[in-house]
């Protein structure tokens, strides 16, 4: 935080575009880190408040693998890594969100602590389980601190005194988290050859397993150029944030900071296919404000909610309303992708993203 303020100060007053092009790449990258710090400390929130419920499917493994591959391969480039995938046949029973934030964990940690070689992920069968393995050729870790590892805040003193970038709380989710869905976890290590982390898993039922799901990609292009799209946001900043986001994909924006700006442009004859909405507007909910909106431009006008609020009972009413949410800060790519449903396959679209 106190990084990026004093960037934010010295950016406002930056001429050399250059100069100002490296410190707003240095932003992005403090403002990722406060992401990834707040994300896990609400994660850990919620697994300490027993409000994540696991929800067990077969699924082929290659759907996560797959997405990782796409998630790390730029990270593992950046340091001439090798990172590899050995996709196993057949399907895996469990909760497919939490066993790839696991492995997402898993994989972010060995490219962190391996400077040359390989980063490997696998499988090895037993029996009627899987073990699923994510191995480097890092640094390893040493024999005291193989419990330590997992606990809240942990680092090593090596990795403390070169700086690292680690939070101290990946692994210790990877702890809470299997704990939760009663999945075995082991780390295995040499100091100086590396290390195997590994989760354990059943076997899942082919005939049983959840047909894959459609990725949308980023680079995909042309798909949202001249969609009129209503956006309701009371936020100035973000507003204007998500307009540049939307209009760079070609969309045509509508924004409005609340209901009643909103009706103005209908009745300027403005006619929308699709309607984004903040919750926490100053006067009324976003899903009022979607409600009223639908009866000027048609009950069936596709709408989302996006909130920073992810309370389950914020969650529960926005999703018995029928509205599809997305929890601040929104991710682009997987608003593209809930947009692309929305407007192009709406049979996808179900629960909170």
């Amino acid at each position: 935080m106190a990084s990026l303020k004093i960037l934010i100060y010295s950016c406002m007053r930056e001429e050399a575009s250059e100069t100002r092009a490296e410190m707003l790449h240095a932003m992005s990258v403090a403002a990722l880190i406060m992401e990834d710090l707040l994300g896990a400390l609400l994660q850990i929130g919620q697994l300490d408040a027993g409000r994540i419920q696991p929800r067990v499917t077969s699924f082929q493994l290659s759907q996560i693998f797959e997405r990782l591959a796409i998630q790390f391969r730029h990270q593992a480039e950046e340091k001439g890594l090798k990172l590899r995938f050995v996709t196993p046949r057949g399907t895996v029973a469990t909760d497919r969100a939490l066993l790839e934030r696991i492995l997402s964990n898993f994989v972010a940690n060995a490219i962190r602590f391996t400077e040359v070689g390989t980063v490997l992920v696998g499988c090895r069968k037993e029996g009627r389980m899987l073990r699923i393995e994510v191995v480097d050729t890092g640094r390893g870790v040493k024999d005291e601190d193989l419990e330590r590892v997992f606990e809240e805040f942990y680092r090593a003193a090596e990795e403390r005194r070169g700086q690292k970038s680690g939070l101290g709380l990946g692994l210790n989710i990877v702890k809470r988290l299997a704990e939760l869905l009663e999945h075995p976890v082991r780390l295995r290590s040499r100091p100086g050859f590396g290390s195997i982390f590994s989760v354990t898993v059943p076997r899942g039922n082919v005939w049983h397993s959840e047909g894959g799901e459609v990725e949308i990609s980023e680079t995909v292009a042309g798909e949202f150029v001249g969609t009129p799209v209503l956006l309701v946001e009371d936020d100035d900043i973000l507003r204007r944030s998500m307009t540049q986001l939307l209009q760079r994909w070609g969309i045509t924006v509508h924004a409005a900071a609340d209901e009643a700006e909103a009706l103005r442009l209908a009745d300027e004859g403005v006619s929308v296919k699709l309607i984004v909405a903040d919750f926490n507007l100053k006067s009324r909910t976003g899903v009022e404000v979607v409600r009223g909106l639908r009866e000027v431009f048609g009950a069936a006008t596709p709408a989302m909610i996006v909130t920073a609020d992810a309370e389950p009972r914020v969650l529960d009413d926005i999703r018995g309303a029928g509205l599809p949410v997305l929890i601040k800060p929104v991710s682009p790519p997987r608003l593209r992708v809930l947009m692309h449903n929305l407007l192009f396959e709406p049979g996808l679209v179900a629960g909170p993203r």
